[in-house]
């Protein structure tokens, strides 16, 4: 990510958290606030260090940074992505909720919405128990 794009994902609320090797940054994760959630954001791990725990520490720890229920969105494409978050106790939503999300906590061009998945924590899914889960 350039950091132009760094600075204004940070000016626009989003915290990131880094997990360090021998002062080499490995993996970062963002998270932001959007009112009645937070939405994890920019969640990267170098190639190398995949597999390690690396993802799940950093999942981990900013999911504590919030009180609120979690969303994440991802490429539908991404099944790699997609899996590691349901290792981790999220679930998809229905194409439909997932399209009401991203109109409501993001600003997309409509073929990223096509293009899109949005995975939800436990809190979400208590909360909206009668939307559609894939």
């Amino acid at each position: 990510m350039p950091g132009s794009e760094l600075e204004s994902e940070i000016a626009d609320g989003v915290v990131f958290r880094v997990v360090e090797v021998e002062g080499r940054i490995v993996g970062a994760m963002g998270i932001q606030d959007r009112g009645d959630v937070s939405l994890v954001r920019h969640a990267y791990t170098l190639p190398a260090f995949q597999g390690k725990g690396v993802g799940t520490t950093l999942l981990r720890h900013v999911l504590t940074l919030t009180d609120k229920p979690v969303l994440i969105g991802t490429w539908a494409a991404a099944t790699w992505a997609i899996d590691f978050y349901r290792r981790n106790g999220f679930v998809l939503v229905s194409e439909s909720v997932k399209s009401d999300l991203l109109r409501r906590y993001r600003s997309l061009p409509a073929r990223q919405v096509e293009t899109s998945a949005v995975l939800a924590d436990e809190r979400w899914v208590r909360e909206h128990r009668s939307a559609a889960f894939t």
